[in-house]
Formats: C-alpha cells, structure tokens, sequence
C-alpha cells in the first residue's frame, strides 16, 4: 500500500518559484515511475510530467516545459517538482501519483496511488 504526502505549496507571486516535494512511506519507491498532476477548479486534472524510475527519463507538458523540474531521489522515498517563472494559470491543487506500469506519459486511470494533493495560487 502506497502512501504519498505532498509538501510545499503555497501562495507566489507571477514569476516566483516554488519546489513541492512528494514522500513515499509505504511502498518500494523505486519501482514507480512517479508523475505530478494538477487540477485547476472547474477543469479536469492534467498531466505535468513524470519521471522514470531510475530518474534518467522526463516528461513534461507542453504547457509547463522548459519552467518545471522533476527529479527524485530513490534513497529518501522523494519526488521533486521545482516550479519557475510561475504564471496565474499555473494555479491549482497539485497531486504527485505513482504507477507501476511502463510509459512515461499516463492518465488519472493508470496511476496506482495518488496524494492528497497541496495548493499552488499564482498572484498577480
């Protein structure tokens, strides 16, 4: 049973920059590709970028490509999403979710375990 909790969201003003951080305490981390998804009210959660499980593959939205980082690191169970250049349209809740399956880009549907989720608001 997978446990992911999201950490680090937060209220940033355009252009700002912020690194949410997603921990695994309850399952091998190392065997899912890890991805960052994001829902914005009223619209349908999307697809950021997700990471190998090695770390060595990426892939990122064409929405948030060149902005946002992904990394993880296998020895402390974490997935890192460092955001920059942060746009008002970038608000939403985000949610980090794993997947055991191959593919490095993936829906709702094919993800395994998901997190809570932590709020991003972008300011103007």
């Amino acid at each position: 049973q997978a446990q992911l909790e999201e950490s680090g969201g937060g209220l940033v003003q355009v252009g700002g920059s912020l690194r949410l951080a997603c921990n695994d305490s309850g399952f091998i981390f190392s065997m899912f590709t890890m991805g960052w998804f994001r829902q914005a009210p009223g619209k349908e959660r999307e697809l950021v970028a997700t990471i190998s499980r090695s770390g060595g593959d990426t892939y990122y939205s064409d929405s948030v490509k060149v902005r946002f980082t992904i990394s993880r690191d296998n020895a402390k169970n974490t997935v890192y999403l460092q955001m920059n250049s942060l746009k008002t349209e970038d608000t939403a809740a985000y949610y980090c979710a794993a997947r055991l399956g191959n593919g490095m880009v993936f829906t709702t549907k094919e993800s395994d375990f998901w997190g809570q989720g932590t709020q991003v608001t972008v300011s103007s």
